[in-house]
C-alpha cells in the first residue's frame, strides 16, 4: 500500500523535472538564436555553407596559396602569380598535381572574388 503514494510522488517529480528541463532548453535555444542573429553568426555560417556546396576555398586560403599579403587588385596580378606557381609545380618537372589543383582553385576563388567586387562596385554607380 505504501508503494502507491511513493510511486505517484516519484512520477510527479519526474514530470515536473521534465517540464522544467524542456522550458530551459527552449529558452536557451531562443537566446542562442537571437545572439547568433545579432552577431552575424548566421550570415557567416550561411556563407560557409554556400562555399562548401560550391566547393570553393576560402579567400584567405587562396591568398596564402598564391602568396598574396593583401587582396589583389587586378586579375593580372592573380594570373601572374598563378602562372608562376602552376608552371613551377608541373608534374613533368617533378612537381605535384595536387599542388597544381590547389593553385588552380586559388586562382578561381580570387577571380570570382574580383568579379563579385567589380560587379558590386558597378551596380553602386
Amino acid at each position: 500500500m505504501v508503494a502507491g503514494p511513493v510511486a505517484r510522488l516519484i512520477a510527479q517529480v519526474v514530470v515536473m523535472g521534465a517540464g522544467i528541463v524542456s522550458r530551459a532548453f527552449v529558452q536557451a535555444y531562443q537566446q542562442a538564436a537571437a545572439q547568433a542573429k545579432a552577431g552575424g553568426g548566421a550570415k557567416a555560417a550561411q556563407e560557409a555553407a554556400k562555399r562548401t556546396l560550391r566547393k570553393q576555398m576560402p579567400e584567405d586560403e587562396a591568398m596564402k596559396i598564391l602568396n598574396f599579403k593583401t587582396k589583389p587588385k587586378t586579375m593580372e596580378e592573380v594570373i601572374a602569380q598563378y602562372d608562376k606557381y602552376f608552371k613551377t609545380n608541373d608534374p613533368k618537372k617533378g612537381g605535384s598535381f595536387y599542388l597544381q589543383s590547389k593553385i588552380y582553385r586559388a586562382k578561381e576563388t580570387l577571380e570570382n572574388s574580383l568579379k563579385e567586387a567589380d560587379a558590386s562596385s558597378t551596380s553602386k554607380e
